[in-house]
């Protein structure tokens, strides 16, 4: 039974699943770089937490019982005594499989690790480890808060212990779970990845301008969010790196990236986080 959670890598989306786990009553330890790296993930933490009260949908008591649920720290061996290790730092593969590493000598045998990656081979980060039984991939969604999917990833060694303890435990954060297997970008990004690269194609050979391809499918398909709006919403960085590692397991050009998208990248036009992508944030 999972009653303890360890979260490695608390910015944006490991902040935002240990809100979640916290408010669902779980003890939660996170582990961060830095103190102030932990810090930050708070305050994130406070921010949705200060934004729901103001909603009515929560109020200053469960704030502080999800704060008070909450721990952190800067040394891994926080992380011995977990039921449950998320996993959320950086989307690189050799940071991942060197955090697994480590950590697999430092947790109980029976602690199942899961990835919260959302392009990367889950099976091969398990490699690494003594337990590829007890690993998968738990793809939440940012705003972890707020978006209500989680992707649960089964690998090829995953036990079926593992996987259904740990899609009940991602039933318990109020998530809606779908079952996917390890294959690069899951279910959504397969999906998802090619709509957005096709549509920043079409603005790059000036099919149609941005608004109005944004428009078209916001009131065309009912789509909440353009695809050049929620490309910026993402990060230009971050599709760019899902598209590439798509299309090198591929070889698809669905997945191929325009080069238009990679100029931007390389001259710092991320998205909202940089002020600037598709469109100008610094005046907002």
């Amino acid at each position: 039974m999972i009653k303890k959670i360890g979260i490695v890598g608390f910015g944006q989306m490991g902040s935002g699943i240990g809100q979640v786990a916290a408010a669902a009553g779980y003890e939660v330890i996170a582990v961060e770089v830095t103190d102030s790296a932990y810090n930050t993930g708070l305050k994130y933490i406070t921010k949705s937490l200060d934004k729901a009260i103001e909603k009515g949908k929560a109020d200053k008591d469960s704030k502080e019982k999800v704060l008070g649920k909450i721990s952190g720290s800067t040394d891994l061996h926080v992380l011995k005594d977990v039921d449950l290790v998320c996993e959320a730092v950086i989307e690189n593969m050799v940071v991942k499989k060197e955090l697994f590493a480590n950590i697999d000598k430092i947790c109980k045998e029976e602690t199942i690790f899961a990835s919260n990656t959302s392009s990367l081979s889950i099976g091969d980060m398990a490699a690494v480890t003594g337990r590829q039984d007890k690993f998968l991939g738990l793809h939440f969604f940012n705003p972890v808060p707020i978006m209500k999917l989680c992707e649960v990833v089964k690998t090829l060694d995953t036990s079926e212990q593992t996987f259904d303890t740990a899609f009940a435990f991602a039933e318990s954060v109020g998530k809606a779970c779908v079952k996917a297997k390890d294959s690069p970008g899951f279910i959504v990004n397969v999906l998802l990845v090619p709509y957005l690269l096709d549509a920043i194609r079409m603005y790059e050979r000036g099919l149609a301008t941005k608004e109005d391809i944004d428009n078209g499918m916001m009131l065309g398909c009912g789509h909440p969010m353009g695809p050049l709006t929620l490309t910026d919403f993402i990060g230009l960085d971050t599709i760019l790196y899902i598209g590439d590692i798509m299309f090198e397991e591929f070889k698809d050009d669905h997945y191929a990236s325009p080069p238009l998208l990679r100029r931007m990248v390389n001259a710092g036009y991320l998205g909202k986080k940089a002020g600037k992508g598709f469109y100008d944030y610094t005046k907002k």
